[in-house]
C-alpha cells in the first residue's frame, strides 16, 4: 500500500498535493472512495470532496491547459450551441463583420468581446486574446 495512502486512511489527515506521488495517490483514494456509494456530509463524503479539489488544483499548476484562441473558441462553442454562422451575424452586426472577423482580417471590439461573451457564454479571458 502506498505510503500516502495509508496516511489518509489511518490518520484521515489531508494534507496539499505537492509531488506527483502524492497527486496519483489521490487519484487511486479518489477511485476507492467513489466504488463506495458515499453520502454528502460524512467523513469519508468529505475526503473524497476535498480530495477532489486538492486534485483540481495541482492540475491546474502541474499540467496547465493553455487557452483557445478567440476564433477557435468561437468557432468551438458555435458548433457545441449548434449554431449556424448566420446567428454569428446576429451577435455581430452584419455579415461582412462576420467573415472579416471568422477570416482574422479584423480584429474583435470590446463591444464585440461583450456580446460574444454574453451571447456565447465564453470566457472574456479567452476573447481578449491577441491572434
Amino acid at each position: 500500500m502506498n505510503m500516502t495512502k495509508s496516511m489518509h486512511q489511518q490518520s484521515n489527515t489531508i494534507k496539499p498535493i505537492r509531488t506527483v506521488e502524492a497527486y496519483e495517490a489521490s487519484l487511486e483514494r479518489i477511485y476507492e472512495l467513489m466504488q463506495l456509494e458515499l453520502e454528502p456530509g460524512t467523513a469519508l463524503g468529505d475526503e473524497l470532496e476535498v480530495l477532489t479539489l486538492l486534485v483540481q488544483i495541482f492540475e491546474q499548476k502541474a499540467f496547465p491547459m493553455p487557452k483557445p484562441l478567440p476564433l477557435d473558441a468561437i468557432r468551438f462553442r458555435m458548433e457545441q450551441l449548434g449554431l449556424s454562422e448566420s446567428e454569428l451575424i446576429r451577435i455581430l452586426g452584419n455579415r461582412s463583420r462576420k467573415s472579416e472577423i471568422l477570416s482574422g482580417k479584423r480584429k474583435l471590439s470590446l463591444q464585440m468581446i461583450r456580446r460574444i461573451s454574453q451571447e456565447l457564454n465564453i470566457s472574456a479571458d479567452v476573447l481578449i486574446q491577441a491572434y
